[in-house]
């Protein structure tokens, strides 16, 4: 039977397939076409829906479609049961469509309805479940948002202005001026809530509240590389601006603090989120050096291995009674071999491991960073980020995979259903092959970076001693020491920014309002507002019943006086 899941996955699939076949002729041709609506007219500024077809939207909403294919195919075993099916894959249709509209728009108009989509949809997604927590990570999410909701805002009211809100029209206009300063400074701060950068990157990890597929399709392709795209667009007026340096700087802090994060993580899912957080600021620090093709290489192919790491950790969850804690699984290799090799490529994938997707990307961006006159701070944290993913990795792979195994309850896993088994499968493939292929596509012309020997191999070696020293943290032993070593409190609570973004931003306002419900709301407000007005309403209400119900000759008198008065009144 064709469920709502199949029928969804093909429409989408069938789109992805379209896309990509466009998106290769238009690359081939060198070949872009920009489609304006006029909808409204006013003096000199003209609000336009505008849609922009060159390769690099086109091939990158191919990816998208195609993973949201594969999600919903996977999702049809995933979700068997629940309740509100039909809500879920309208959601997760919808949340497609506006990633859709972001794409495929050059204008900052058509760009919010994109944007307001993502923010809104991903908050009924992460509530799905209906509980505390997802409830306080949804609130997290939108709130964080919001802030981004409110910079396009006021970069729209900017750019009133110019008559336009195309900002492909304006690069040239906008060069050494304050008008390109504050629209970049908008536009990053607006990117930089989407994609979760320091300092508001806290809502990433919460938004772990939301179902598995959710979480592969909103954490690899759509929502937090929503802002990494919009930069990719903006990037010739970022770097007209010098925008680029503060932008470095929050990247490499962001890819430094999830790294340490994750290391101090026992939750699966919020494992996997940090390393997406950790991956968005590697895209932001190649974008803000003047690569913007790599940073959109990358983008591409860090949403083909994240979706298939997260869809194999749903599978881990899904058989073991929902449990995320990587200290309750182990030895899982022998029982669900499968997901086990599918979560092992994917996993060497993100460490950039010769050969598969990740390693195409990866070691360009290192190589890159070799190259470029950077400072040694940035320089060192661009190489210590990369170690710290290989120890979180090898961590993962040692607790979930090959530790002891651990299990509460002894669980059934010779059936986890076949959807999930031909979804992962074609992600698979293109995790291997992926890479290489767009390589080819996106960089057709080979150009060598010519380095001395030792930095051709500081990759490798960083690679390799986080994975000496991923195992060493997997060990009791070694955990205690580097538990009280560096500050736990701190490192593990990544950099107490979920305090920052909830207890301390509301802190004043909670305060605040307390003292206005003392001084006012209970005070002086409260005698003469609402309720001292429902005290006299009730006094007289009291008293017009004691004067006419309980007193019958007062009743009369006023009644007798009544008509006296409107005699008099007539007859004068």
């Amino acid at each position: 039977m064709l469920n709502n899941f199949y029928l969804y996955s093909l429409l989408l699939f069938t789109s992805s397939l379209i896309s990509l076949f466009w998106g290769l002729i238009f690359l081939f041709f060198d070949y872009s076409v920009v489609i304006e609506w006029e909808i409204y007219s006013l003096n000199s500024s003209v609000i336009v829906m505008a849609l922009i077809l060159d390769w690099m939207s086109l091939i990158f909403m191919s990816f998208v479609l195609m993973i949201s294919s594969l999600v919903m195919f996977y999702s049809n075993s995933y979700m068997e049961g629940d309740l509100f099916i039909d809500r879920f894959v309208i959601l997760v249709f919808l949340f497609v469509l506006s990633m859709m509209f972001l794409i495929l728009s050059p204008n900052l108009i058509s760009i919010l309805l994109g944007w307001d989509g993502l923010g809104l949809i991903s908050y009924c997604l992460v509530i799905y479940y209906q509980n505390f927590s997802s409830s306080n990570a949804g609130l997290l999410t939108a709130y964080t948002n919001r802030v981004g909701d409110v910079f396009i805002l006021l970069s729209i009211a900017w750019m009133l202005n110019f008559g336009s809100w195309n900002y492909i029209y304006y690069y040239d206009f906008f060069f050494n001026s304050y008008d390109c300063w504050l629209m970049c400074l908008m536009i990053m701060f607006a990117a930089m809530t989407s994609s979760a950068q320091i300092p508001f990157s806290s809502w990433l990890p919460a938004a772990m509240a939301a179902p598995t597929p959710v979480s592969a399709l909103v954490h690899s392709s759509t929502l937090v590389t929503a802002g990494v795209y919009l930069l990719i667009r903006f990037s010739p007026m970022l770097m007209l601006s010098n925008m680029n340096y503060l932008l470095l700087f929050f990247g490499c802090l962001t890819m430094m603090m999830s790294g340490f994060t994750a290391n101090y993580e026992f939750d699966l899912k919020s494992v996997i989120a940090l390393s997406t957080l950790s991956q968005l600021g590697l895209m932001l620090s190649i974008l803000s050096m003047g690569y913007p093709l790599l940073s959109f290489f990358h983008l591409l192919i860090h949403a083909l291995f994240k979706s298939l790491l997260f869809l194999c950790a749903g599978c881990y969850i899904h058989k073991l009674s929902d449990y995320q804690d990587i200290r309750f699984m182990g030895s899982l290799t022998y029982s669900m071999p499968y997901v086990s090799a599918c979560f092992n490529i994917s996993n060497l994938s993100l460490c950039g491991f010769p050969f598969l997707s990740g390693f195409y990307s990866s070691d360009l961006i290192l190589e890159f960073c070799s190259y470029n006159e950077l400072n040694f701070l940035i320089y060192f944290m661009f190489f210590f980020s990369t170690g710290l993913t290989a120890m979180y990795s090898i961590r993962l792979f040692y607790y979930s995979l090959i530790g002891p195994n651990s299990f509460n309850v002894l669980c059934m896993f010779n059936n986890i259903g076949n959807d999930m088994y031909y979804g992962m499968m074609l992600l698979l493939l293109f995790t291997v092959f992926g890479g290489s292929l767009m390589f080819w596509l996106i960089f057709p012309i080979p150009s060598g970076v010519y380095l001395p020997l030792y930095l051709k191999l500081l990759t490798y070696i960083v690679v390799i001693l986080g994975f000496y020293f991923g195992h060493l943290i997997s060990t009791l032993s070694f955990n205690f020491f580097f538990k009280y070593f560096f500050l736990s409190d701190f490192i593990g609570y990544m950099w107490f920014l979920p305090l920052i973004s909830t207890k301390l931003m509301s802190y004043g306002i909670l305060m605040g309002s307390k003292l206005y419900y003392h001084l006012m709301d209970y005070g002086w407000l409260e005698y003469y507002g609402a309720q001292g007005l429902y005290n006299f309403f009730f006094y007289f209400v009291k008293q017009y019943l004691h004067l006419f119900d309980y007193n019958f000759k007062t009743y009369i008198m006023l009644f007798s006086l009544f008509f006296v008065l409107f005699y008099l009144y007539m007859l004068f």
